[in-house]
């Protein structure tokens, strides 16, 4: 009776539960998952983990006995109910990490596909409950969340990132799924032989997207990413370790601004500071890539890359900027890479020759 009272509420109210939960899940892991590197953020994650597997194993079993014996229509009701809404939460709390750490660690406007990808798995999961049936639905759910945390636990446990740690990775990946499935097939043998072929499918189809977003830089350059970052008239490191900058006085207009103007008086070095966040213990270099936009070619010309070793650990990122001198009247943009290409985040400035110096003020970088 008591069942039944449950079941029936959460069936009148199950829009409003599934929408609050979506919400509050993901406002959760925005507030209190601050670190990428930390170990209660991943023990956060592999707890998920477990628990999506658990509710994945149960699911099957249910479904198992259910086929075999009449029996078992009135357990299947109670517990399939209750391992949905398990597995359903586990899964939420995932992919909500993982858009959170993925958002952090992106310009949304370049990476945008892969953010996609996940935004879409974490409704899913919330919209085609009834797919949880279907064992090719819950273990493409699975190996997605694997390999999403794959993609950044092994570089920081490798204490770099690069192709051939992204390859191993995704190796890493499968490996786990390999013996989950072995596991997954002892307990429900004929489901699995069932569901096979959609199952390998699946599992490719997830391996070559991937992939070829990575390869393609369009995967973010998890777990580096750029906490703070602007274009100064100067930028100067005091003896107490940390910067000032002068920059122009902006009006609250320059907020719906692509591009922040830049009054160049009297040719002088336009500065680019930039704070990047990367794990402990991470070695790694970036790249200040200065471009400016052609307007003959209508495309953007690179004229100067410099190099920038950063060290990791520093919650507020590690603070550094380049300089360059000679530059013209035009559409500029600073792209902040990893020396493989991936963007970390991008300057835009639009150089403006002065005739009188325009009114500065000095700021203090954290």
């Amino acid at each position: 009776m008591v069942f039944r009272r449950i079941v029936g509420w959460y069936e009148k109210y199950e829009r409003l539960v599934s929408s609050v939960s979506l919400v509050g899940g993901f406002v959760f892991d925005a507030i209190f998952l601050k670190r990428v590197d930390l170990f209660i953020e991943n023990f956060w994650i592999v707890v998920h983990l477990s628990m999506a597997a658990v509710g994945i194993i149960g699911l099957n079993i249910v479904e198992k006995r259910r086929t075999q014996s009449a029996e078992g229509q009135q357990s299947k009701s109670r517990w399939h109910f209750w391992l949905i809404i398990w597995t359903q939460f586990a899964f939420g709390g995932l992919l909500a990490a993982f858009l959170v750490f993925y958002f952090r660690s992106t310009t949304f406007l370049v990476n945008w596909p892969f953010i996609f990808i996940l935004a879409v798995a974490f409704a899913a999961n919330e919209i085609f409950k009834k797919h949880y049936v279907r064992l090719s639905f819950q273990i493409s759910l699975f190996f997605l969340s694997v390999y999403a945390f794959a993609i950044f636990l092994v570089p920081i446990l490798m204490h770099r990132i690069g192709a051939d740690v992204f390859v191993i990775s995704g190796a890493a990946s499968l490996f786990v799924l390999g013996l989950f499935l072995a596991g997954l097939r002892f307990i429900a043998r004929e489901r699995f032989v069932q569901s096979r072929k959609i199952l390998w499918f699946s599992i490719a189809g997830i391996v070559l997207v991937v992939n070829f977003l990575y390869f393609a830089n369009l995967i973010p350059p998890i777990p580096i990413s750029l906490k703070d970052a602007g274009i100064y008239h100067s930028v100067l490191k005091n003896s107490a370790g940390g910067y000032t900058a002068t920059e122009e006085n902006q009006t609250w207009l320059g907020i719906f601004k692509q591009y922040e103007d830049f009054n160049d008086f009297s040719n002088a070095p336009v500065y680019a500071y930039t704070a990047i966040f990367s794990p402990t213990n991470f070695g790694v270099s970036v790249i200040h890539d200065w471009q400016y936009y052609d307007e003959t070619k209508k495309q953007w010309i690179s004229v100067s890359k410099i190099r920038l070793p950063i060290v990791g650990g520093r919650d507020g990122g590690y603070r550094t900027y380049s300089k360059k001198s000679g530059i013209f009247p035009g559409l500029w943009r600073v792209d902040v890479k990893t020396i493989g290409g991936q963007l970390i985040g991008r300057l835009k400035f639009n150089v403006i020759e002065s005739s009188a110096q325009p009114a500065l003020s000095e700021v203090r970088l954290e």
